[in-house]
């Protein structure tokens, strides 16, 4: 690995992690929209992997304006996230309760993401690189309404079809 001897080396190194991270997201999330049972939350599983899409094609051209090569550098973090993620489809689950560990796993990776392209935008303001500061910029803009778009979901949909599966299930145990 060569030494981050700089703001741009640290810069491009952290591009590379999230340019890595976003391949790996765009191989889970038809995973997540199999495993999802409420048509919302599929819809917005699908509406990620779209804007997941063009959000590559910013991070590439990023790399262009700093006349890097796109390539990702395998994200560690990101491996974690989604195969903790993967653990959770395995689990027999009721499908509300399968749909809110979703949002959860989902929630988990847009806090990364947000994390990353907060700081990528710092270094590159810091140093000056508008362009890439204002693509990355629309990064961490998407990241954060897709974190929002979970939570109300979570919040006002799926969390209580959650509760309510398990009301049921501990009425039917009451009856048995």
């Amino acid at each position: 690995m060569p030494k981050l001897a700089s703001l741009d080396d640290l810069l491009v190194h952290e591009l590379q992690d999230i340019y890595n991270a976003e391949g790996q997201i765009l191989k889970a999330l038809p995973k997540m929209m199999k495993a999802a049972t409420h048509p919302e939350l599929k819809q917005a599983f699908e509406e990620h992997r779209k804007q997941t899409e063009g959000q590559v094609h910013r991070l590439e051209q990023a790399f262009k304006l700093l006349g890097v090569p796109a390539k990702g550098r395998k994200c560690e973090g990101m491996a974690g996230l989604i195969e903790e993620g993967k653990k959770v489809m395995e689990q027999d689950a009721e499908a509300p309760v399968m749909d809110a560990a979703l949002i959860s796993a989902a929630q988990k990776v847009e806090h990364y993401e947000i994390a990353s392209y907060g700081c990528l935008c710092t270094y590159a303001e810091m140093l000056g690189y508008d362009q890439v500061h204002e693509l990355l910029g629309q990064n961490l803009d998407e990241e954060e309404t897709t974190d929002q778009k979970l939570t109300a979901l979570a919040e006002n949909v799926i969390n209580q079809e959650a509760e309510d599966a398990e009301e049921e299930e501990e009425e039917v145990e009451r009856e048995v």
